[in-house]
């Protein structure tokens, strides 16, 4: 259930949008407010998935709503309802933080797509959220190793720009932890992170999962819906596996990094965009371009900086500090004690032919505290993590 709230002094006007909003779905709950004080009383006390405002308004205007409630709750999105005299006023909202405006009279339409728009991206901008307070825990450089050494060090010289930057290396390295890091410690870091795992997304839906796509531009587009690169504005878009995306869809996201403008399947309209983009792969892009199997054009736009990940047998030093390190992050998600590897088990483990790298570590240090004993000892290692 979508919770809407609608801050209004024109009761015709309000009573219109209310009713408006009623009847095009049962999954609206929608309040009202006579007043700008009377809306940010409301929205301190209640939870908010999308909040529409008048501009011009007695006591407290809109302006004043909106940059109020970005200071109690900067996360919901407001739409601006702006009278004829007010658009230039309504425009400028939106460099304060508002979503879109909608003009009075409000167009059936226009509004109803605009809402669903605001809320597709509350939703986005909530699952983000959820994933930032992950990150910490489960996205951490570690390792002391010269290899991690140099990827730390490129990490803190390019995250503080704009720079889009491509990751390779095999499976199981951690290029997703690097992304992460270089938008943690980037001037973006409060706006959206939005992954997309282009392998994982069917050719024929890769267009709509990144740029969106408008009702009725395929069988199932029953509403239109707003695309990752929409989500990300402002924020980073994680393009994994950017080896395995369509001709067709590189070229889209080719326009969108030349021109910084992105069009929904299904219309020629143009969003613009403000999104850093960060690419993963763990492709040879350029025997890919030989094989005319990845553009030319978009490696060298994607690949303005280039960081390799070490694979774990090039790091081998750090497999003791990843050991305790997976031991204790284990422990805590499953509530029990972290267990220690004896220096045997260790040296044992350090000796293996890690192909799957440092998921494949992860997963035998996780079996050999379920099946080891209190200490895990190298007979466990035997047993357990034969290779």
């Amino acid at each position: 259930m979508s919770k809407i709230l609608v801050i209004e002094d024109e009761s015709a006007i309000r009573r219109v949008l209310v009713k408006i909003l009623s009847e095009e779905s049962d999954t609206y709950e929608v309040n009202e407010a006579e007043d700008g004080l009377r809306g940010i009383e409301a929205i301190k006390k209640e939870d908010f998935d999308l909040v529409l405002c008048d501009i011009k308004m007695p006591k407290m205007d809109g302006v004043e709503v909106l940059e109020a409630a970005r200071k109690i709750k900067p996360e919901i999105p407001f739409i601006m309802i702006s009278g004829h005299g007010d658009l230039d006023t309504a425009v400028n909202t939106m460099r304060l933080g508002a979503f879109d405006y909608i003009s009075k009279p409000p167009d059936l339409n226009r509004l109803l797509t605009t809402v669903r728009n605001a809320l597709d991206r509350k939703e986005l901008v909530v699952e983000n959220k959820i994933l930032k307070k992950k990150v910490s825990k489960n996205y951490e450089m570690v390792g002391e190793s010269d290899e991690i050494g140099v990827i730390k060090d490129m990490i803190e010289k390019v995250a503080p720009t704009d720079a889009r930057v491509l990751i390779t290396g095999s499976n199981g390295t951690g290029k997703e932890l690097v992304a992460h890091w270089l938008h943690e410690k980037s001037p973006r870091s409060s706006a959206p992170f939005i992954e997309v795992n282009c392998a994982a997304i069917p050719s024929e839906l890769i267009e709509s999962e990144l740029f969106g796509h408008v009702k009725g531009a395929f069988t199932s587009a029953i509403k239109d819906r707003a695309g990752k690169f929409e989500a990300a504005n402002k924020g980073t878009i994680f393009l994994d596996e950017i080896g395995d995306m369509s001709l067709s869809a590189q070229a889209k996201v080719l326009r969108a990094l030349q021109e910084n403008k992105i069009s929904r399947v299904g219309t020629d309209k143009d969003i613009k965009v403000d999104v850093r983009v960060l690419a993963a792969t763990n492709k040879d892009l350029k025997k890919e371009i030989a094989d005319n199997k990845f553009r030319e054009d978009l490696y060298h736009r994607l690949a303005v900086i280039l960081i390799k990940v070490p694979s774990l047998n090039d790091r081998r030093d750090d497999i003791p500090i990843l050991i305790d390190h997976f031991s204790g992050q284990i422990a805590a998600e499953q509530g029990t004690a972290a267990k220690s590897f004896s220096k045997k088990a260790i040296e044992l483990l350090k000796g293996y032919d890690w192909t799957g790298n440092v998921r494949e570590l992860r997963n035998v240090v996780e079996r050999l505290i379920i099946l080891g004993g209190k200490e895990v000892s190298e007979e466990d290692v035997k047993l357990f993590a034969s290779k």
